[in-house]
């Protein structure tokens, strides 16, 4: 069956499960002052825009892309399921979510990420997609936690 990729629904509680099971995992990586992850209630903001991967009706992926600024939006909350990782579900996303940045006129997604190992595959994920090193973006700062990307869409 064909990945279904959609904009989510916020009252499916298998996609509360999934977003906590994101900040759970992300808990133990690195200082709280270093993690950048949106709860539930920042993902339903009017300026983040949050799709859904689901597989049979399985949810296997999220992410989503939140505006900084005119023609500027940053990724967030890009997470598969870890036990689909390494299936091409994150990259058929990511896609997804730059042809529909391309298509609404954003000239710009970039992203923070981890810097310690447990980021190796994202950051490969997007140095593929053409993510190039920037610095720090929006309200970020130095941090040796995280990595930023950016690139042209």
């Amino acid at each position: 069956m064909p990945l279904l990729i959609e904009r989510a629904d916020f009252a499916d509680p298998q996609l509360r499960r999934f977003l906590q099971a994101h900040l759970d995992d992300l808990a133990p990586t690195s200082p709280a002052e270093s993690r950048h992850a949106l709860d539930l209630a920042a993902l339903q903001r009017p300026h983040v825009r949050l799709w859904t991967v689901r597989d049979d009706r399985q949810l296997v992926g999220t992410a989503a892309l939140a505006t900084l600024e005119p023609r500027h939006e940053e990724l967030k909350s890009m997470r598969t399921d870890p036990a689909r990782r390494g299936q091409g579900i994150a990259r058929t996303l990511l896609d997804h979510l730059l042809q529909d940045a391309k298509d609404r006129g954003i000239e710009r997604v970039s992203l923070e990420t981890g810097s310690m190992d447990f980021f190796a595959p994202a950051r490969a994920l997007y140095a593929r997609a053409g993510f190039t090193p920037c610095a720090p973006f929006g309200s970020y700062r130095d941090d040796p936690n995280s990595t930023y990307l950016s690139r042209r869409v």
